[in-house]
């Protein structure tokens, strides 16, 4: 006898069946995701929180359950507490978020830009003044200034004459930066460290009150004509 075909239909795929209560996994592997998600949580009670839930201990298939009625997500974001802590929400929006709001923080993140300034240990004052001006300007636009003084051959004996130099140069910028690191010999290099001051809010100065005007004396009223003259 021939062999009847099959008609019955393409299989369905073998694989593990979510436990009652659950909804499948949604997009696949999520081994990397940083938070555990609906059936991927293993605890066997949870404590819920989230927008539009009554908060408090549930077992996980009833916590499923809940967000699987909002068309929402299960998501474990304290898994240390007792019970572990999970939030029903929209995980894919939660995620973006989250990216968004890093990707902010790293915009916000200003970058440390050093500036270096070098002396001689008998810098003169033109070249001095000339260096003065460029330190200025780079504390201006927010970068630090690491100024120093290079010591060469047997100028190494005129150490403290740099540190002197350093020190006034510090004194001098005091307006627009702060010291971060005092004069440090290290090897041949004697340096000092300035980070740019944060710009004050100018002070309102009061205005002052127009003083009164003085009261004008009144006019002395004209005299009596005396009685003698009056007849």
């Amino acid at each position: 006898m021939e062999k009847k075909p099959n008609f019955g239909g393409p299989r369905r795929p073998v694989g593990p069946r979510p436990r009652p209560g659950q909804r499948p996994g949604r997009g696949g592997d999520r081994r990397n995701d940083p938070y555990a998600t609906n059936e991927h949580i293993r605890a066997r009670e949870v404590r819920l929180v989230g927008d539009n839930v009554e908060q408090g201990i549930y077992p996980i298939s009833q916590a499923l359950k809940i967000a699987e009625k909002l068309e929402l997500d299960l998501v474990e974001i304290s898994p240390n507490a007792e019970p572990p802590v999970c939030r029903v929400i929209d995980y894919q929006k939660f995620l973006y978020q989250q990216k968004k709001r890093q990707k902010e923080q790293k915009q916000k993140a200003a970058k440390v830009v050093v500036k270096e300034i070098r002396f001689g240990p008998q810098t003169d004052d033109h070249d001095y003044n000339f260096k003065l001006k460029h330190a200025q300007g780079f504390l201006k636009e927010g970068s630090k200034v690491k100024a120093y003084v290079f010591f060469r051959g047997r100028s190494i004996l005129f150490k403290e004459q740099g540190e002197v130099l350093l020190l006034r140069f510090a004194n001098d910028l005091e307006d627009l930066g702060k010291v971060e690191m005092m004069p440090v010999l290290e090897g041949k290099r004697m340096s000092i460290m300035l980070a740019p001051l944060k710009p004050a809010q100018k002070k309102e100065t009061p205005k002052k009150e127009p003083k009164p005007a003085k009261a004008e004396k009144p006019a002395a009223e004209p005299e009596a004509a005396s009685e003698d003259n009056a007849e």
